[in-house]
């Protein structure tokens, strides 16, 4: 499994990565002042960041009870994306609705069309993260026996 450094290294760059990406895009995209897109951003990638962290060790701990391996196939890679994303949503949406004034109605379809973006970003970040910091072999317990 990863460490507690690598798993909040993997959470920051997660979430600075994102927010160099939507909130110019969001304030483009969603007809918002860029101020109020960056706070909704910044609010946000917090919530997230302390989310990211609790659900990936989470994801880890259960996968190693499951399958004694916390390496992840593709399909395994999709279940992991839909599951973040939608605990996220259930945490964001009352945040977003309360910061605009808006109704938890508007506030779900701000933030699933985000979460469509983020579903796309969250399984290729993890991708590239795993092949440029690979969980070291000897805690995926997938070696194969020593031959004698």
């Amino acid at each position: 499994m990863r460490r507690t450094g690598d798993r909040i290294r993997h959470a920051l760059s997660f979430e600075i990565i994102s927010l160099a990406i939507i909130t110019p895009a969001g304030a483009f995209l969603f007809g918002l002042p860029l101020l109020e897109m960056g706070v909704i951003g910044m609010g946000s990638a917090i919530i997230a960041t302390l989310w990211n962290y609790a659900f990936n060790l989470g994801f880890d701990h259960a996968l190693l009870a499951w399958r004694g391996s916390v390496g992840k196939t593709f399909r395994l890679r999709i279940v992991h994306a839909l599951a973040f994303e939608a605990g996220l949503l259930a945490v964001l949406i009352p945040f977003i609705a309360w910061y605009l004034g808006v109704s938890l109605w508007q506030a779900f379809l701000l933030d699933v069309s985000l979460a469509g973006f983020f579903l796309v970003y969250a399984f290729v970040f993890n991708w590239a993260y795993d092949l440029l910091f690979p969980v070291p072999h000897s805690r995926l317990r997938t070696a194969a026996p020593a031959a004698r």
